[in-house]
């Protein structure tokens, strides 16, 4: 009998261990498309300065948010800040206070399947982490159409304001992301951004 209590207390200590070492249960990753974020901003292109409110996003939530610290991407324009590092200076852009970053990874959404933690950058006094201007980062400007195109194979790939990490893949810039857009829909429906993201919930987690 002693020697069966034994083996019995051994093997539950065993399973006990065993379960412990297994550590606590991994959060699955978030993926999701966003529709018609809308993104506006006043001046720019000879209208003078550009101004306005960025819209602000939180992936943790999967939606906009008007916090002033809970956010992790904002938009304005075809600009796109994070929440970390420092203002680049423009009028309206809100203060940081995570600690941000990112970088533009080249191949389809699904072949980034884990971040390279040396080629992230924040946002600087000297320019965004995500670079502005046509052909400079997710964008192409079509002046002979005047519409902005994402470039295919640019996604980006964001540290979170809470070091968690985000990729995500901007699929359009006009009101439900049409297929042809019109002079109408160029004139008239741009800056709503529609784009796929993936959300590493897990801190210390680099894969997705």
């Amino acid at each position: 009998m002693n020697k069966f209590l034994g083996i019995l207390v051994f093997t539950l200590v065993f399973l006990g261990c065993s379960s412990d070492d297994e550590g606590p249960e991994l959060l699955q990753v978030q993926s999701n498309t966003f529709t018609n974020l809308y993104a506006p901003q006043t001046g720019g292109q000879g209208q003078g300065p550009i101004e306005g409110e960025f819209t602000r996003f939180d992936f943790a939530s999967g939606t906009t948010t008007t916090s002033s610290t809970d956010w992790d991407i904002a938009f304005r324009g075809t600009s796109i800040i994070i929440n970390g590092g420092v203002s680049l200076g423009t009028t309206d852009e809100p203060e940081r206070t995570g600690t941000g970053a990112a970088y533009i990874a080249t191949g389809t959404f699904a072949d980034i399947a884990s971040v390279t933690s040396s080629q992230f950058v924040q946002d600087s006094d000297t320019g965004y982490a995500i670079p502005s201007g046509s052909g400079n980062g997710w964008y192409s400007y079509n002046p002979m159409a005047n519409t902005i195109e994402p470039i295919p194979g640019r996604i980006l790939v964001i540290r979170t304001r809470d070091n968690r990490y985000a990729k995500v893949e901007i699929l359009s810039y006009y009101r439900d992301a049409p297929e042809v857009i019109t002079p109408e829909i160029a004139a008239d429906d741009l800056r709503y951004f529609t784009f796929n993201y993936a959300y590493q919930p897990n801190d210390g987690t680099e894969s997705f």
